[in-house]
């Protein structure tokens, strides 16, 4: 085994690529057909300085070090600018050696495309190294699996991801550029940071467009970087147009303080309006097992005192911490032609993402690592996914677990069944881990009102009949019960049963005469109540929805059969718009089913944290209701709207109760986040210990 250094310096007259005599370059590492290494992007420079440092793990010099040198066009092919290669062999050990490689390109080897200057050390390893592996690309979608890019080097025992959060409040555009024949435009914007990318909503018909979308993006360099920010207008069917583009430098911004930017639009028309805010974070870590910061007394009293009930309205978006130990999986599937596997671990929260190292031919892999998340919304998910690394190939998936934060259980080590990749059976092997979450109720209560985060990877929206027709049952269903429920109205009136029709007439006669405005919450509040004592006496009154279910055990049969109809027939590729209003048809069925069921979800106690929230608001707002006039209420809420645009002119608007609902699993979530029943002969030692929350 060698560890290879590399310190990559600058280059000297690369070639031009750009239309003003100028390239913006960038370096890939490859070794063995895998890509090993990305540098950063240095902006309308032909001599630039990169002065980046990274470590490979080679286990032989057989190979050649491959370096491509590109010239970065974002939302366009990058352009090549040459390559060259490096032999191993051919290194000193232990001494670091400066090497100057002319760049070429194989199609004209006679041009000269300039030279990259490297600092190199090969230090030979006795023994082999655990290396820990960072994701430094945005997940690339596949037919069968998601792949990554990823970056290779030696962490310390305590390494920190990343040196602070971009937070980012695109607020509006001003007098962009027309594209349409209408004289307007659907104007979106897409941001990139590196290799993260985020992509905002489509305003329809109009040249000065009001975003108000926040998100975050991860800063990895402590000089900063440059944030590339391109608009575009959506042209149904057809590539869509460029408006323009403009760029933040963060190294200009300082630190803790919210920036307002101005930005005109290069090669276009018009401005973007944007807050931009840079914080230091600590926000994930990865150490090993004898690094567990709950198990020091010291560090478990300072947690504790950061989520104390004390510290509610310090730091209001610091909800909580996460600890997650991926100890091991046993008798996972052989991806390898040698009936072993290479695997790893990608653990995420929301944007948050880890991995562990490699484990080499192994099926029962031992990875003994802890990695500690800060929770921004106590409703998120924990997602573990186990791949099997290939050399030259993309990774292939293994299993898969989703685990609500609130469904964890401290400090007991648990065998988890991992799941297909649609998460509704099981596949091959179980994976061992051991949670903490620690949180401050109150804050994770605010927070449930406010808007929930949004990921900046871009998922691939795909037609799917199997999808579709389950997203209409799904519809069907929560139609039919407004249905049943305006036929039994309806047998009232018309006397079908006299003892059912004199009941409710007699109702309606009391419910009239009496009925005040605080009732309608406090009927609510009783529905929740009685739902609660029927839950807890082991009786259920809410109907459960078994159709979901099969469905989602048919729909990975029902994909694969799609996938080969379409690869035959190539479809939907011809008819792209068709598709496009499809996969709108089938989004929007999905929203609509899944806001009935979040509703039914929420008084049936799928999630007690939310259903005891929601009966702490009902009862406020019965005691409102009650003891103030209508009048009063209506005067508060509607000064409270015309003047918040005039006290906070670039808060982003939301719902609270649409914000709410957001947090409550639908019927397929629900589904997906059921553990699996795992086999007896895996029952893992427990270990319980006090909860410290």
């Amino acid at each position: 085994m060698y560890q290879l250094d590399i310190t990559l310096r600058r280059g000297t007259n690369l070639a031009a690529r750009d239309r003003r005599g100028t390239s913006d370059p960038y370096v890939k590492f490859k070794l063995g057909g895998k890509e090993v290494f990305r540098s950063k992007t240095i902006n309308k420079n032909l001599n630039p300085v990169w002065e980046e440092r990274t470590s490979i793990l080679t286990e032989h010099l057989r190979e050649q070090l491959y370096i491509k040198v590109f010239d970065y066009d974002f939302g366009l092919q990058d352009d090549f600018m040459g390559s060259a290669f490096l032999d191993l062999n051919s290194l000193e050990q232990n001494r670091p050696v400066d090497v100057t490689l002319s760049l070429k390109d194989p199609h004209y080897p006679d041009q000269n495309l300039g030279t990259i200057l490297l600092t190199v050390l090969l230090t030979p390893k006795e023994q082999q190294r655990e290396v820990t592996v960072l994701m430094r690309k945005s997940w690339k979608r596949s037919s069968k699996f998601q792949t990554q890019s990823i970056r290779l080097s030696d962490l310390h025992r305590k390494a920190q991801l990343w040196r602070g959060i971009v937070s980012i409040t695109l607020i509006e555009g001003r007098e962009l550029k027309a594209m349409d024949p209408n004289g307007l435009s659907d104007p979106y914007v897409k941001f990139r940071l590196g290799h993260q990318k985020y992509k905002s909503k489509i305003m329809s018909k109009t040249l000065n467009p009001r975003w108000r979308e926040q998100f975050d993006l991860h800063l990895y360099e402590e000089r900063g970087g440059i944030i590339d920010i391109t608009v575009w207008d959506k042209d149904a069917g057809k590539k869509d147009d460029f408006i323009g583009r403009c760029q933040v430098d963060l190294s200009t911004l300082s630190k803790e303080q919210t920036h307002k930017l101005e930005l005109p639009l290069e090669e276009g028309e018009g401005h973007l309006v944007l807050l931009v805010t840079l914080t230091a974070s600590a926000a994930v870590s990865i150490s090993d097992l004898s690094m567990n910061a709950l198990e020091d007394p010291k560090e478990q009293k300072e947690i504790l005192k950061r989520y104390s009930l004390i510290q509610m309205f310090q730091n209001i978006k610091d909800v909580g911490f996460l600890q997650v130990k991926v100890i091991r999986a046993e008798g996972l599937m052989a991806a390898d032609v040698i009936g072993k596997s290479d695997p790893f671990c990608v653990i995420e929260l929301n944007n948050d993402r880890l991995l562990t190292h490699t484990i080499y031919k192994n099926l029962n892999p031992e990875w003994n690592k802890i990695f500690t998340f800060n929770i921004k919304d106590i409703h998120s998910v924990l997602e573990v996914t186990v791949y099997d690394e290939d050399r030259d190939r993309s990774a292939d998936f293994l299993g898969k677990v989703v685990i609500p934060l609130l469904y964890i259980q401290n400090g007991e080590q648990k065998a988890y069944v991992l799941k297909n990749k649609q998460l509704t059976g099981p596949t091959k092997g179980v994976i061992y881990l051991e949670m903490d979450v620690i949180f401050n109720a109150v804050k994770a209560s605010i927070q449930t009102l406010m808007p929930k985060e949004q990921k900046y990877i871009e998922e691939e929206n795909r037609i799917s009949k199997q999808l579709l027709l389950r997203n209409f049952m799904r519809v069907k269903r929560r139609v039919m019960v407004i249905i049943n429920a305006a036929y039994f109205i309806n047998s009232c009136f018309e006397w079908e049963s006299p003892p059912r029709s004199l009941a409710a007439f007699v109702l309606f006669l009391i419910v009239t005469w009496n009925f005040e405005l605080y009732m309608i919450p406090l009927v609510l509040l009783l529905l929740l109540v009685w739902n609660y004592f029927l839950i807890v006496s082991g009786k259920d009154n809410w109907p459960h929805d078994t159709v979901v279910e099969d469905m989602l055990e048919d729909e990975e049969e029902e994909d694969d059969r799609d996938d080969k109809d379409s690869e035959k027939k190539g479809f939907m590729n011809k008819l792209y718009a068709i598709q496009e209003v499809c996969v709108s048809v089938q989004n929007i069925l999905d929203e609509v089913a899944s806001f009935g069921e979040r509703i039914k979800n929420t008084f049936n106690w799928t999630i007690p944290f939310l259903s005891w929230l929601a009966i702490f608001a009902l009862c406020v707002f019965t005691v409102i209701l009650y003891f103030i006039p209508l009048r009063y209420i209506v005067l508060v809420w509607g000064i409270n709207k015309f003047t918040k645009k005039l006290r906070s002119p670039y808060a982003i608007d939301n719902n609270e109760l649409l914000d709410f609902l957001s947090r409550v699993p639908s019927d397929v979530q629900v589904v997906q986040y059921q553990e699996l029943k795992q086999d007896p002969s895996h029952s893992p030692s427990k270990r319980k210990k006090n909860n410290p929350g």
